[in-house]
């Protein structure tokens, strides 16, 4: 079952592990296996401590470091998982060095045979063809992301505010292909490369879909309902 989750949130950012929660439920395990993987914000220490902190008491959590590479074969070490969870920071840097070192290939087939992949900002939209990022400085188009999802995707929807005039603007003009913004506080499940369910820790916090509507750079955007979690 190919299964990919976008979170609007997680250890990283929020006060409590709800959005992690719901990942590794749908992991099956009482404690699975779970690899971070830091690379969007340059392998940051202080990154990988807060997520073994985090993850360390209730999952078997490793890091996969590409800025000092380790003896051993990426692809064994992502394929052997049960949840591969994507950090945040520059996406575009990100794409680059996995596909540099094949970590691209070895997500795809991690995909393929049932690994569960998750992330947060650069790693929630990192999954889609394209997206809008601040990889470049600004909210800027990126059309190059691993096509594990159609369309495209923008993070922090609700809590930047250049994000969403600027990626309703991108798919209105056809810049980018339509696709989801995803608030702060809100995860999302595709299965088979289709939403399949929506849940929230925060109150209003949504997803909401985003396509053209004709000429003029017209968007039609519509929120969809989410579970709240407990």
């Amino acid at each position: 079952m190919r299964r990919i989750v976008l979170l609007g949130g997680g250890f990283s950012t929020d006060p409590d592990a709800l959005l992690d929660d719901y990942a590794l439920g749908l992991a099956g395990r009482d404690r699975a296996r779970v690899c971070f993987l830091p690379t969007a914000s340059g392998d940051s220490a202080a990154y990988v401590e807060r997520f073994h902190a985090a993850f360390g008491d209730r999952a078997e959590a490793t890091h996969l470091p590409l800025f000092s590479r380790e003896p051993g074969d990426l692809r064994e070490v992502l394929l052997a998982q049960d949840v591969i969870y994507a950090g945040g920071g520059n996406t575009a840097n990100a794409l680059a060095l996995w596909r540099l070192h094949g970590v691209d290939e070895a997500l795809a087939e991690a995909y393929a045979a049932g690994v569960l992949l998750c992330g947060i900002s650069a790693g929630a939209i990192c999954w889609f063809e394209a997206a809008l990022t601040d990889s470049f400085g600004g909210a800027d188009v990126l059309r190059d992301g691993l096509g594990l999802l159609a369309g495209s995707a923008c993070p922090h929807y609700d809590g930047e505010a250049l994000r969403r005039p600027a990626y309703e603007a991108a798919v209105g003009s056809g810049a980018l292909p339509g696709g989801w913004g995803i608030d702060d506080g809100v995860a999302a499940l595709f299965t088979g490369g289709e939403l399949t369910e929506v849940v929230s820790r925060a109150p209003g916090a949504q997803l909401r879909r985003v396509e053209p509507a004709g000429d003029g750079g017209v968007v039609t955007t519509v929120p969809l309902a989410a579970r709240p979690l407990p």
